[in-house]
């Protein structure tokens, strides 16, 4: 069956609809990058208000500034903007679909469609997730980039941007001149202080063009940090025939865990739906779940996608199923990650690894190891390098952590420990690639990255752990590599 408005009344048993009325429902968000997360995430938590019986003056525009944006705006225009979450438990499915998106703004170079849907008055939010590496970060100085091409040439040409951080600023350009209210905006994407890192960019490039603008955002829009988690594959056959199995014909499901997490600074000037009536956390403290999440979630998914890719795993849960591998994480995590983690208020980091463990191991969510791999050279230094200079700094043992950037070093020479060759997967690949074949004579090669590891290239606790690491892998293997530093 047709997932649409007039066939909702009719879902398959297995699958619930919206419990309200979408007809009521009006917009109070624009959201750019409308992909699986954000639908699996926000979007879920908007229609769990919405059931409620609250906040229906928030329901989402879609909105996006890429190709592939464009292509999920006519694929959800023949859904009427809705689509499906399954849920995957181990043995079982829930499955729903969500009614929270009541439209989405054109795609088109310039943005008009897109800096008018924001510009209007109703809109009191505008929240993105338009991925880690998507917010013109100097791999060397971790700052906004105003040099970046395509920053100068929104700087050039303000009415008519490209980039969504251009778009941003033109939409608060036409409110600030009408005397309309800014926007909140609230950045979903997984980056270390997420708000400030989008204020950075917005008002970064609104100095480039207009300083009466940028100081007028600096004072007046609100940037909230926050903290975002649910593991959601990327949509494939699988996940396509999960959904058909279940008798709906869905062009854009979406497949996640049941596990979901969302912590948020609350400074919404605008005013903001009531989300913590549906489990979202609100705290001045986000820093501390951020680095939480970061070093322990997103650093333990780079702790097994190396070893799990050279050794030709496809899957997470079977990454988590090999011993290898899983004790592996276990004791990166336990004796280097932990330590340098902060307190959180409410947690405890052993119970919070733990669940972590379990998360990775459910083996209905298909997630892939390849998918982990990817874009190394951007999550790394953002997982694992700070891990890493928190443990040299302080001391601590940092073994298992320098053997990770070998196996990420082995992994970019571009073939498993079986010789099967790893396609591209990277953004920077041919540079990884090139690094990593001359680290086999010049470790240095690899650890001369600035944009990865900045100052720490000179450390001499890293350089002589690597050479040595990265010799072992090369002459024993990764596994041999891994059970060494497990029989320490």
């Amino acid at each position: 069956m047709k997932l649409a408005n007039d066939t909702l009344s009719r879902l398959p048993a297995s699958i619930a609809g919206p419990s309200y009325d979408r007809a009521a429902l009006s917009p109070g968000i624009v959201h750019i990058g409308c992909g699986n997360f954000h639908r699996a995430h926000q979007a879920v938590y908007l229609d769990d208000l919405f059931a409620l019986g609250e906040g229906h003056d928030w329901a989402i525009v879609g909105a996006g500034v890429r190709a592939g944006d464009a292509r999920m705006r006519d694929l959800l225009a023949t859904q009427d903007w809705m689509s499906s979450v399954i849920e995957l438990s181990p043995g079982a499915r829930r499955a729903r679909v969500i009614g929270a998106m009541t439209g989405f703004a054109e795609v088109a170079p310039g943005n008009a469609a897109l800096i008018a849907a924001m510009s209007d008055p109703a809109i009191r939010i505008v929240s993105l997730t338009v991925t880690e590496g998507g917010y013109f970060i100097d791999p060397t100085t971790g700052t906004f980039s105003p040099d970046h091409p395509d920053i100068r040439k929104d700087a050039a040409n303000p009415g008519a941007p490209d980039t969504v951080f251009g778009a941003i600023a033109a939409a608060l350009a036409r409110r600030r001149v009408a005397g309309v209210a800014p926007f909140t905006v609230m950045c979903c994407d997984n980056v270390p202080h997420n708000g400030g890192v989008t204020r950075d960019a917005v008002t970064g490039l609104a100095e480039l063009h207009d300083p009466v603008l940028a100081a007028w955002i600096t004072a007046e829009v609100a940037f909230p940090n926050s903290m975002v988690d649910r593991i959601t594959p990327a949509t494939g056959p699988h996940e396509r025939a999960i959904v058909a199995e279940l008798g709906l014909d869905d062009g854009a499901p979406v497949t996640c865990e049941p596990f979901r997490q969302w912590v948020m600074e609350d400074i919404f000037p605008a005013g903001r739906p009531a989300l913590e009536n549906v489990g979202v956390t609100f705290t001045g403290q986000v820093d501390r779940f951020e680095m939480m999440k970061i070093r322990i979630l997103n650093g333990g998914h780079a702790i097994i996608a190396y070893p799990a890719g050279l050794l030709g795993i496809e899957f997470v849960h079977e990454a988590m199923a090999e011993p290898l591998v899983r004790d592996f994480l276990d004791r990166v995590l336990s004796d280097e990650v932990l330590p340098v983690v902060p307190p959180v208020p409410g947690q405890d980091l052993t119970a919070y690894k733990d669940m972590i463990v379990t998360r990775f191991s459910n083996p209905e969510v298909a997630d892939t190891v390849r998918r982990l791999c990817f874009d190394g050279s951007n999550r790394q230094p953002k997982f694992i390098v700070p891990t890493l200079r928190d443990a040299l700094v302080g001391g601590r043992r940092a073994e298992g952590l320098i053997l990770l950037s070998a196996l990420w070093c082995r992994y970019c020479h571009g073939e498993t420990d079986g010789g099967e060759a790893i396609a591209a997967n990277d953004p920077n690949w041919d540079d990884l690639q090139r690094r990593a074949r001359a680290a086999r004579t010049d470790p240095g090669a690899w650890l001369g990255m600035k944009m990865v590891y900045g100052d720490l290239a000179g450390n001499s606790v890293l350089a002589e752990g690597f050479a040595d690491a990265l010799d072992r892998v090369w002459r024993d293997g990764s596994a041999a590599a891994i059970r060494q530093y497990l029989s320490r």
